[in-house]
């Protein structure tokens, strides 16, 4: 299970994410940017948020923790905004906890070109899980003492949306033509992550990230009986995905040493807002 803590202060709102996460301090005195299940997006943004972020971790890549966040609407008394406050009533109980990195910036990929592997890392896993949120306009990914970290994951798994046709998903070619990494990876690195990472996503560790979804974030979802066949769905539609990699991974072409020109340069703030 995922670490549960309980909201004790609601810090701030990030205004300009459409779902209203927000900064908030927990009784383990840490600091969380708290994702709402009562917001637009609902819970299955948090439901891929866990599985897609947890299985990055499991893979190798920077994710930043995730807890459960208790959260008594009460807190947000104090905040003047009505959309807050009727977002704070529509959420209590369990929310996702992304434990906030201070003085991270948002990766500027006009400034610093990453490493071969680590680029063609990224842009494999985000092929399994069909992330279409890590582009040259939102890459997504923050830079924190010198380390890059990937964050918001909540519109992968899109398959999730429309669970009676997922199974037509499953051989979707990934679209990377405006990933932030695409530029930084060729055809062969993009192979060779692959054949590093694809092994590794086997059933029991998908089992293991499923898991780690909290039950009632699985109940009462059409055309299933229970969380557990629902759980069950994800660990199928992952698993065949990953051993198909053939039909779904993009082509990329050869890597190009500096990025393309683009007048819309990420901003430097840390992007928490999807």
């Amino acid at each position: 299970m995922l670490t549960n803590v309980t909201a004790t202060r609601y810090v701030t709102p990030l205004r300009e994410g459409g779902s209203l996460p927000a900064i908030v301090e927990a009784d383990d005195l840490g600091t969380y940017v708290v994702k709402f299940h009562g917001a637009g997006q609902g819970r299955k943004a948090l439901i891929a948020e866990i599985i897609a972020g947890e299985l990055g971790r499991r893979l190798g890549l920077r994710v930043p923790d995730l807890v459960t966040v208790d959260v008594e609407p009460v807190i947000a008394r104090h905040e003047p905004d009505p959309d807050i406050q009727d977002l704070l009533k529509a959420s209590p109980g369990l929310n996702l906890g992304v434990d906030y990195l201070p003085g991270s910036l948002g990766f500027d990929p006009l400034a610093w070109t990453p490493e071969a592997d680590f680029a063609a890392s990224v842009l494999w896993f985000d092929a399994l899980i069909g992330n279409v949120d890590r582009s040259w306009r939102n890459p997504n990914l923050l830079v924190w003492h010198g380390d890059v970290w990937l964050i918001d994951h909540g519109a992968s798994l899109y398959f999730h949306h429309a669970w009676a046709s997922a199974d037509k998903l499953i051989s979707r070619p990934y679209d990377a033509s405006d990933h932030v990494l695409a530029t930084f990876v060729d055809d062969a690195g993009l192979a060779r992550a692959g054949r590093d990472l694809g092994p590794k996503v086997t059933e029991d560790l998908l089992r293991e990230v499923v898991a780690l979804v909290p039950e009632e974030w699985l109940a009462d979802e059409p055309g299933f009986d229970s969380p557990a066949e629902v759980a069950e769905a994800y660990v199928g539609h992952l698993r065949t995905r990953v051993t198909t990699s053939d039909v779904w991974l993009p082509e990329v072409g050869e890597a190009r040493p500096a990025a393309p020109h683009t007048d819309e340069r990420p901003s430097a703030r840390p992007n928490w807002l999807s």
